[in-house]
């Protein structure tokens, strides 16, 4: 591991530096604050690195991890009266249960299967992520908070005080207390009740009712009405700077330039903008309340979106070991990389760290810095926890109006340029499969947006290979073989006379369930003159159930019209599934199966007799 340590030592530090901005902005966004961001930065990027399947990944907070994970706080913080403490306990479990999936993935060997997800799935997700972070970033771009501004809380009173007397009244029922019996107690507590309940339950509605992409789009009038050109204006120099700073060079990550270029302008300067607030500077401490405070009925709505949070984990991060093997000729270790990955994720839970994955722009960072072995992750992790402690106190002076430039950018940069781009080139299929996520990622459920693009892309696959097998298979009438010289050597070596008797049916690729309609209508059309039917499998490498039992109904309808079936080529797993419901040997005997067309060909002419004349009349004493 110390071979390449000066490498290593670069790259590490320099990863860290380009992660450090990134892990303060995505702990921001997930509602969670900017130290879960760099608590997941650390705990998941020396975990991952120590125990997974890459060398030279980086990993940490990322994008699409975070989307989901917003969606995840926010849920839990709203199910607990608003308040993040309380909530805390809930979300750090539901994040730990992802982590310990991503395990599961990887002990049961479930990493190679990732790569069968469609890219018009990947792509139409990335790009609703961008659109997410794009979206929700304009509040705080512009200097609006829903639950400062005094109007419009107030709006949100009478849903608070319905809420509150809701709350008295669910306790009053799991105490027993039969409420219309009793009603004197229920008006003697909704008296109780203060202003500073109210205001806070409010500014808890009007926070929940701008969140996510529909909340913001539906409060963008009055935060464009109510701007803070200096919010906004710090917030498009920090924009401007990453983009630019670019242009001029990438030695220096431009996002470290705009974070600490802005903070130290508007602090010298004396601009009054919105900070961070006070973050925490000492050493992580474990949170065991994940244990102690721990309430199955309270995670299990959100069991689904934790298998999300785990398998979006592994799609990120594998195909960021994909661009490390690219850059470094080497290969990773995928079922390895999701156990790091789990571990890493489980560890940062415990601390309080939002969830992460493996990080491309930090990864190839670290390639280019000289990174060559997982020391070079783990050096990354260290040198944030350095920060943490030695500069966490003075993190407390970053403008919020920073961190939305930076996560803007961060959206621009997420989306999947190269798929849009593609539209009009690529098939309308993938198109449609493509918007169908991109849609429903942005205004619906990110879980069911993937999971309604897999089963869409899956049911388009088998109707395209169900239609390319229909099209290169089907019945040969011997007599109307086409002039194509390989199928007229095999099929014209038939005697002339056996012609009406015997025809031939070819399956070009798997009998499986989009194809077993064709294929049986296709039996139909075997004339009654036939005595004989040759079924060639010898290009079918597999059958499910469903071809299974589509083969038995053929083959018994062929049987019920005294036309003999003849199995041609039959490969492994058809036989073994032909033989495990005895259609080898009840239906179809061990002699009506050939190991090749030779084999076949030889029987018929020994043992295939003329009935019909080529006008379909009988021979003479047939």
């Amino acid at each position: 591991m110390f071979k390449h340590f000066k490498g290593d030592l670069f790259g590490g530090l320099t990863a860290g530096v380009v992660a450090l901005p990134l892990a303060l902005a995505f702990g921001v966004q997930s509602g969670m604050g900017a130290i879960a961001g760099l608590y997941g930065a650390i705990f998941i990027g020396f975990f991952a690195s120590l125990f997974g399947g890459t060398n030279t990944q980086i990993s940490g907070p990322t994008a699409p991890m975070t989307a989901v994970s917003m969606v995840i706080i926010a849920g839990i913080v709203q199910a607990n009266e608003g308040v993040l403490e309380n909530a805390l306990p809930a979300i750090l479990a539901v994040f730990l249960m992802a982590g310990l999936m991503q395990v599961s993935l990887g002990a049961l060997r479930l990493g190679k299967y990732i790569k069968y997800i469609p890219y018009p799935v990947v792509s139409g997700f990335m790009t609703g992520i961008g659109v997410i972070i794009l979206v929700t970033q304009i509040l705080p771009a512009v200097g609006y908070y829903p639950n400062q501004d005094e109007e419009f809380v107030e709006t949100f009173k009478p849903k608070a005080e319905e809420v509150i007397l809701i709350d008295i009244l669910d306790k009053e029922t799991d105490e027993n207390i039969l409420v219309l019996e009793d009603f004197e107690q229920t008006v003697r507590q909704a008296k109780t009740i203060t202003q500073e309940q109210i205001q806070t339950e409010a500014e808890t509605l009007a926070k929940s009712d701008s969140s996510g992409v529909i909340g913001a789009i539906k409060t963008m009038p009055r935060a464009f009405s109510n701007i803070d050109l200096t919010e906004l204006g710090i917030a498009l120099i920090t924009v401007l700077i990453i983009f630019g700073f670019k242009r001029i060079t990438s030695t220096i990550p431009s996002t470290l330039i705009a974070l600490l270029g802005v903070t130290l302008g508007v602090y010298f300067i004396g601009i009054d903008a919105r900070k961070l607030g006070e973050i925490p500077s000492g050493l992580p401490l474990p949170n065991f309340e994940i244990i102690t405070g721990f309430s199955f009925a309270e995670i299990s709505p959100y069991i689904f979106m934790a298998l999300t949070l785990a398998l979006l984990g592994a799609i990120d991060s594998l195909l960021t070991s994909v661009v490390a093997d690219n850059m470094t000729k080497t290969r990773h270790n995928p079922n390895k990389e999701l156990i790091g990955q789990g571990i890493g994720n489980s560890v940062a839970s415990i601390f309080g760290g939002i969830p992460g994955a493996g990080a491309t722009i930090r990864t190839v960072v670290n390639i280019n810095s000289g990174g060559k072995t997982r020391l070079s992750g783990m050096v990354a992790a260290v040198l944030l926890l350095v920060i943490v402690l030695a500069l966490g106190s003075y993190a407390s002076e970053i403008p919020s109006a920073v961190l939305a430039g930076i996560l803007i950018t961060v959206g621009i940069g997420v989306m999947d340029y190269k798929g849009l781009k593609a539209l009009l080139s690529i098939p309308k299929s993938d198109v449609l499969i493509m918007f169908t996520v991109l849609i429903l990622t942005v205004t619906w459920d990110l879980v069911y947006a993937v999971g309604i693009g897999l089963v869409i892309a899956s049911l388009i696959f088998m109707k395209k290979m169900g239609d390319v097998n229909a099209e290169k298979s089907g019945i040969k009438k011997l007599n109307d073989v086409n002039h194509d010289h390989n199928e007229q050597e095999d099929y014209n070596r038939i005697p002339v006379s056996l012609r009406e008797e015997v025809y031939v049916k070819e399956l070009n690729g798997p009998l499986f369930f989009g194809y077993t309609s064709d294929f049986q209508s296709m039996s139909t059309d075997i004339p009654d003159t036939a005595t004989h039917a040759v079924i060639r499998l010898d290009k079918v490498p597999f059958m499910d159930q469903s071809g299974l039992f589509a083969m038995e109904d053929v083959i018994l309808s062929l049987i019920a019209r005294k036309i003999k079936p003849l199995l041609v080529g039959v490969q492994k797993q058809p036989k073994y599934r032909l033989e495990a419901i005895d259609i080898i040997p009840d239906l179809v005997s061990e002699e009506q199966i050939f190991e090749n067309y030779e084999a076949c060909l030889e029987w018929m002419i020994d043992n295939v007799e003329n009935k019909v004349k080529p006008d379909g009349t009988a021979v003479a004493g047939k």
